[in-house]
């Protein structure tokens, strides 16, 4: 992978061994536009925060005191510096670039299988005509969703669920969006995030909730129902949870010092109470300093 091509290629040079190579990582100060954290599926979980140059193992910044500052924009779709709208982009870009339609957030309204265009019918094609998986997750309370086969684990790590488990795994997203549909009419289909964070959970017998819910889905996919499967378990990398939360805004605050004590879903935790949504903040540029 990407993230690790960095490493490999410090310690190449002559003299650099891993622990200096620790020590660059640590004392550097980086800089670069938000996306997605990417995670490894571990026990606990690996977070690295990719810049275009460089990455962050977030893992092992737990109990390291590190500085945020917002330096601009950088839309993630034309590469200006226009102010950021939604899921990274600029006004122009999200609505005109594919992966930014309807269709991503309600899974219902895909149309690719019809041979109906959206923005790009090719990309959605590619999107939405592979298997897709509707699932139960577990993060702060049990709730239905949908992701791609391809996604899984990823997408109930980026949720926090601490566990999971597959309903049915059908061959387009329009499939897994009416299953969907017809589900949340029995079960949540949102995540309460403060209860994430505050790691306000409780652990259930998702085999059991998933066989309640069985006669519920829809005729179309009745026979993608996945049998005798069991939960994933996810632990992810928190050494203290706060009692309470409050979200750090870089728009409101754009200098921010704090004490990491744990990564979860795609938030930054700090000793502070205060939570940091990596996701949220995608086409912020930011320079992050490790003291």
């Amino acid at each position: 992978m990407y993230i690790y091509n960095f490493g490999f290629y410090l310690l190449r040079i002559p003299k650099i061994s891993k622990i200096h190579l620790r020590k660059i990582l640590f004392f550097m100060t980086y800089e670069g536009v938000l996306t997605k954290m990417q995670t490894e599926n571990t026990s606990p979980i690996n977070y690295y925060l990719v810049f275009k140059s460089h990455f962050i193992h977030m893992n092992q910044l737990l109990n390291k005191e590190i500085s945020i500052t917002f330096l601009g924009y950088e839309c993630l779709a034309c590469g200006k510096e226009k102010k950021i709208f939604r899921q990274g982009f600029c006004y122009d870009d999200f609505y005109k670039q594919p992966n930014a339609g309807d269709w991503i957030m309600r899974p219902e309204l895909s149309k690719a299988h019809l041979g109906i265009e959206d923005r790009d019918l090719e990309y959605e094609k590619k999107v939405q005509l592979q298997p897709h998986i509707v699932y139960l997750a577990n993060s702060s309370n049990v709730k239905v969703g949908v992701t791609r086969k391809t996604q899984v684990p990823t997408r109930w790590i980026d949720q926090g669920a601490h566990e999971a488990i597959e309903f049915v795994e059908v061959p387009n997203r329009y499939l897994a969006g009416i299953t969907e549909v017809a589900l949340k009419e029995h079960i949540a289909d949102k995540t309460n995030w403060r209860k994430m964070l505050t790691n306000t959970v409780t652990n259930e017998k998702l085999e059991t909730v998933k066989e309640k819910l069985k006669p519920y889905i829809p005729q179309e996919a009745a026979q993608y129902y996945i049998e005798n499967n069991t939960e994933t378990h996810l632990e992810f990398p928190v050494l203290q949870y706060p009692e309470k939360v409050k979200s750090l805004n870089l728009d409101k605050t754009p200098f921010f010092s704090g004490k990491i004590k744990g990564v979860k879903g795609q938030y930054l935790i700090f000793e502070d109470q205060t939570v940091f949504n990596i996701r949220n903040w995608e086409g912020y540029k930011v320079s992050i300093k490790v003291d």
